[in-house]
């Protein structure tokens, strides 16, 4: 809308300047003309037409200037407004004397000229000592913060906030992750969220209601447990959208934040919507310890294996231990030394022989 309104003002202005110069030409030159409206609307349409070119130039090199003033910085964007007041507030003192000293009139045009090209020079130098030293300015307001200096120059960026979905807050590991510190930033809540936990909690069947008071109760201890961090955000403005899921990646995109979620479809849409999204179960799987030929570990035989002489036990995460000479030691915890690793499509199995047998 804004681009049409620059471009039909242009054209509207071009045409009012071609319709009113017939009246700047010399009366003998009009009398010579038959047709003087024919000759306005004649040069109205061509200045419209000039003024079509300006205006659509004028759109183009507004639209260039906003993309890179979204992309400084907002203490970049503050030091230089800063700078140019300052500048034109000096350059209005220094040439205030001037405009009191008595010109004749033939030189009057020096007074407005001294006014632009003064004005003109100390704001670009105002703007130039703030890019210089604009981290100094910046220590002067807050002379603790040196993440303030970074982030004017460019160094740091600030943290985008999280959303957290409905299945990761259910999950619970999300509270494990804010108490480690590995998690940074706001931490989003939307109202929505928040009302499919709640009908989840109020619903007939038992499993469901059970998960939906679980995610209740950890978002409660979470936000006791970081009270400035964590904000329910009353976002519940998409009415022409029907799912959570859409909703979550709607609002992620509006406020350029980052999604929290463990649900696997949920990221992999999200990722085609160019929505970046942190998932807690590639966290966890990449977080899994690396056990190589040689390592030795502590394990309990739950069960007897596929070949007569193996048993079967579980690290913490889930991955499968097959271990040789292991069906005599059903229920016993050992000691056994890792022979080999797979990687299957159903996950990750470890080989491995009790520690006895290999020293034997």
């Amino acid at each position: 809308m804004l681009d049409f309104v620059i471009i039909l003002l242009f054209i509207l202005g071009g045409a009012g300047v071609g319709f009113d110069t017939v009246e700047l030409l010399p009366p003998s030159v009009q009398e010579q003309i038959t047709n003087l409206e024919a000759l306005r609307w004649i040069l109205a349409s061509f200045t419209a037409i000039i003024g079509f070119a300006v205006g659509l130039t004028v759109q183009v090199t507004y639209r260039r200037l906003e993309k890179q003033v979204r992309q400084l910085p907002i203490e970049v964007i503050l030091t230089r407004a800063v700078g140019l007041v300052l500048g034109l507030l000096l350059a209005n003192l220094m040439l205030a004397p001037i405009f009191l000293l008595p010109f004749p009139s033939e030189f009057a045009f020096i007074k407005p000229l001294a006014a632009i090209l003064g004005s003109v020079m100390f704001a670009f130098l105002g703007i130039s000592l703030a890019d210089t030293h604009g981290r100094t300015f910046l220590r002067l307001i807050n002379p603790n913060s040196l993440d303030t200096i970074l982030v004017a120059e460019g160094t740091l960026k600030a943290a985008a906030s999280k959303v957290l979905d409905t299945s990761c807050i259910i999950d619970g590991r999300i509270e494990e992750l804010l108490n480690t510190g590995f998690v940074e930033g706001q931490i989003l809540i939307p109202q929505f969220v928040l009302q499919e936990l709640q009908q989840l909690a109020d619903a007939a069947n038992d499993q469901k209601r059970i998960r939906g008071r679980r995610g209740l109760d950890i978002l409660k201890a979470m936000q006791t447990a970081y009270p400035e961090r964590l904000i329910i955000h009353p976002a519940d403005y998409y009415e022409d959208i029907q799912t959570v899921d859409a909703k979550l990646v709607r609002f992620t995109q509006d406020i350029n934040g980052t999604l929290l979620t463990n649900d696997y479809n949920l990221s992999k849409v999200a990722n085609l919507q160019k929505v970046p999204v942190l998932n807690v179960n590639d966290l966890a799987h990449a977080m899994r310890p690396i056990y190589l030929p040689g390592d030795s570990l502590e394990l309990k035989i739950l069960k007897e294996g596929k070949e007569p002489s193996q048993g079967v036990g579980y690290l913490d995460d889930g991955t499968m231990v097959v271990v040789e000479e292991g069906r005599n030691h059903l229920g016993a915890e050992m000691r056994v030394v890792v022979t080999s690793a797979l990687q299957t499509s159903a996950g990750r199995m470890i080989f491995a022989r009790p520690q006895a047998s290999v020293a034997a």
